[in-house]
């Protein structure tokens, strides 16, 4: 692996949405929130489609359904916590 492939693995993540419920309006809000700490931006990836985390509106066009695999990718390395903590929020299934 080339130093640019390496950089972004490092940027992306896979996740599977793992509550009952899904991506709906609370989960959505918790997402959002971490992203807008970010410095750059912060995009969730369902079956080719691409949205904003920062937007509420977004992420629920998803429809990202229990067992959805969704990818998280920053654009600033710098962000790398934030991945960590939205993909947390879907290993704890948003703690609900």
């Amino acid at each position: 692996m080339n130093k640019m492939e390496r950089l972004k693995k490092d940027l992306t993540k896979e996740v599977t949405v793992i509550n009952e419920l899904g991506l709906h309006a609370r989960p959505a809000a918790m997402i959002a929130k971490l992203a807008m700490r970010a410095e750059s931006g912060v995009w969730l990836i369902k079956n080719g489609e691409e949205v904003d985390a920062t937007s509420i509106i977004d992420i629920l066009s998803l429809s990202g359904a229990r067992d959805s695999r969704i990818t998280l990718r920053i654009e600033n390395p710098s962000d790398t916590e934030i991945l960590e903590k939205i993909s947390a929020l879907f290993e704890t299934g948003f703690k609900e």
